[in-house]
């Protein structure tokens, strides 16, 4: 049925949405079989066994979104994962050392179990790490020592920094040094805020104690006078430049045992008058007791570290390409890194292509800002990564550097030429030693708000901190040829109540309709599978497209489900091709100057112009006509216009603890309108409005 669109009466003046509609304008385009997706993360045994069954599979597939992203969270979790449980250790008679996952089919793999890392030692490096029961020392990853990076150990300096967690007064350390130890090492505190804050950025810098320059070390237990007179500060940093390169208590038989440092403890503290040294943090516990991060670890493990009851378990890749998860379309994977070996993950390729399961392109590690890497280790770490993968395939596409979601750069201790940019020397790295072409794509999070701290004005700055995070990467030297794609996302990186409210809807359109707007390339929505009604310090909700219960059973939608619809069967359309992005702007703003409606415009591969249109405005409706400009002509929607419109009206959010729902629950509305140059458009209040239609130029 055609329903009349509203025109407007003598003396309204209703607010015009416009195209740039000319020829060759075009700002961005996409296949959304390529570019709009969803993700899927760690999940218990039981989550496995209750998630890929064919009813969630169809209801998961039902949101509309097209290929997927598989999350590493062991990695994550500063672990290593066994991705096939069948392979071969560097020391089978003790099944320890370092495995490789075996690339011969068997049996489908349904599990991936993680294991802790021994070498982790006193390190948690800024996560949450997976505990083991065999935690020997610290001992920094030895592929970033010159037997495997073919470099000077000095340009990959290892460190350990010490949080006191409070300033306290030091002028001396203990150091237990175990095998390789450092031979030549600085002892450093910081003079500053943050030293550890590489989201914010890290405001200071590190002061080398006068006694603190140590040459010629011969390792085991060491008492250091660092300065006649205490400093009080919070951090202190041991940064290693040369290693003994004696081997561990794994023996000589690899060479990985005996290169890099390691350090079975450390105590910072005083020693006054020639006495006895006095523990600064003596005494300390829980949260007051001191942490410590590095620059990496050893990704050294045995069997007995396997975390099987831990609930942290992955898909096994059988079935993650074989439950209909992927949607029939090439699947974005990972390949451990930070916490592998490089055999290891040409392994895994091989296995995975030997099944001819379709692979879009591979995501090297887990967020390696957030374990505070340095940007030329995980350089060092991604040429011999992508090497050892492409002897495998050398056409497969690699990428990364996989950030946890930020809204600035991430800046780091600033280098010998002063960059303090990890992007930005991450790029350099690649490209002083000839290897940016190995990167096919650049990949990051997006968790864009503080779950406790979300207003409803918080939706207003979504479009702006979208296109400001893609113009820093481009600015930090990514290549305009090199893609840009969000893997992983979601209003937060922690659950909040807006999550199931119709807030998630308006800011999940923004978020996508920006994104492509800034240039990016592909987008993944966080998480593709249903999951439970939880509490959060603004109410309880769910992260997913479904209200459900610990079991699965599916009781409801939420807000991101109708989101999901409107963009991906009504704004864009899959299995269809190439769509085109063209600018459009419309000025609303509220008393404070922000906008209360935002715009995006495709021109779909069927020839029709989608618009889709959000008003963020929480208590009122808006009027809106739509004119499509070029250089020669301003035309208007002609013929019937598809209206499909989702909002407040169709959705309310009712907080009752587990029992939470949503009543009215969508659908969205949709009808025929008619286009024409005098017509208007209703965006109610709180609403994604899809128009839809034919444009005569």
């Amino acid at each position: 049925m055609l329903v009349e669109a509203r025109f407007p009466q003598a003396g309204d003046t209703v607010p015009t949405v416009r195209i740039d509609a000319t020829a060759g304008h075009e700002i961005n385009s996409f296949d959304p079989d390529e570019a709009l997706g969803s993700s899927i993360d760690v999940l218990s045994h039981r989550d496995i066994d209750e998630v890929y069954t064919p009813h969630i599979i169809q209801e998961s597939l039902s949101a509309g979104w097209g290929p997927i992203t598989y999350r590493n969270n062991s990695e994550l979790r500063m672990a290593a994962w066994h991705w096939n449980e069948h392979g071969s250790w560097s020391d089978p008679e003790r099944r320890s050392g370092y495995f490789t996952g075996s690339s011969e089919l068997g049996e489908p793999i349904r599990y991936i179990l993680e294991y802790a890392l021994p070498h982790r030692g006193f390190s948690t490096s800024g996560d949450a790490p997976v505990r083991g029961p065999n935690l020997i020392y610290w001992k920094s990853n030895p592929y970033l020592t010159s037997k495997f990076t073919g470099e000077s150990d000095a340009l990959h300096p290892q460190w350990v920094v010490m949080d006191l967690k409070a300033e306290k007064r030091v002028n001396a350390i203990r150091i237990g040094w175990a095998s390789p130890y450092a031979r030549t090492y600085q002892v450093q505190y910081w003079v500053g805020t943050g030293a550890l804050d590489f989201d914010g950025g890290p405001q200071g810098r590190w002061v080398t104690f006068p006694a603190g320059d140590i040459k010629n070390s011969s390792g085991g237990q060491l008492a250091l006078t660092l300065s006649t007179e205490p400093v009080s500060t919070r951090f202190l940093r041991v940064w290693m430049t040369e290693s003994s390169n004696t081997c561990d208590v794994h023996g000589s038989g690899d060479i990985r045992n005996c290169v890099g440092y390691a350090i079975q403890d450390i105590h910072a503290g005083t020693i006054e008058n020639g006495g006895a040294f006095s523990d600064a943090a003596k005494g300390a516990s829980g949260k007051d007791a001191p942490a410590f991060c590095s620059s990496s670890i050893d990704p050294w493990h045995s069997a007995g570290d396997v975390n099987a009851a831990g609930g942290g378990q992955h898909t096994g890749f059988d079935l993650f390409f074989t439950s209909g998860l992927t949607n029939g379309l090439p699947a974005l994977i990972p390949v451990t890194l930070l916490y592998g070996t490089p055999d290891d993950a040409a392994a895994q390729i091989a296995y995975i292509e030997k099944r001819g399961y379709p692979i879009r392109g591979i995501e090297m590690g887990e967020e390696p800002d957030g374990k505070h890497a340095l940007p030329e280790d995980y350089g060092a770490l991604y040429i011999q990564w992508a090497a050892a993968i492409h002897k495998v395939d050398a056409k497969i596409k690699l990428g990364g550097p996989i950030f946890e979601g930020v809204n600035e750069d991430i800046r780091v201790w600033p280098d010998a030429q002063g960059r303090t940019s990890w992007m930005g020397r991450f790029i350099d790295y690649l490209k002083a030693h000839g290897h940016l072409d190995e990167l096919a794509f650049v990949s990051f999070e997006h968790y864009p708000f503080e779950q406790c701290d979300i207003t409803w004005k918080t939706l207003y700055t979504e479009p702006l901190l979208m296109k400001h995070i893609l113009d820093v990467w481009r600015k930090d030297g990514v290549p305009k040829n090199v893609p840009l794609m969000v893997t992983e996302s979601h209003l937060s990186a922690q659950l909040t109540g807006p999550m199931s409210t119709i807030y998630a809807a308006l800011w999940l359109a923004d978020n996508i309709g920006s994104f492509f707007e800034g240039g990016g390339a592909a987008f993944y929505h966080s998480p593709i599978q249903p999951q439970p009604v939880e509490p959060s310090c603004l109410g309880w909700a769910t992260w997913s497209n479904f209200v459900s219960d610990r079991e699965y059973n599916i009781t409801g939608y939420t807000s991101l489900y109708f989101a999901a619809h409107l963009i991906n069967r009504e704004w864009a359309q899959h299995r269809s091709g190439v769509h085109r992005m063209f600018r459009s702007s419309i000025e609303v703003k509220d008393g404070d100057g922000n906008d209360l409606i935002t715009s995006y415009a495709l021109l779909r591969p069927d020839g029709k112009w989608s618009l889709m249109l959000v008003n963020r405005d929480e208590k009122n409706s808006h009027d809106v006509r739509v004119v499509f400009e070029s250089a020669k002509h301003k035309v208007y929607f002609s013929g019937p216009v598809r209206l499909v419109t989702f909002g407040a009206e169709q959705y309310v959010w009712h907080d009752k603890g587990r029992d939470s729902y949503a009543d009215p629950d969508g659908p969205p509305v949709a009808r025929n309108v008619a286009g024409g140059s005098e017509a208007s458009y209703t965006l109610p209040k709180a609403s994604i409005t899809v128009l839809r239609g034919k444009v005569s130029f």
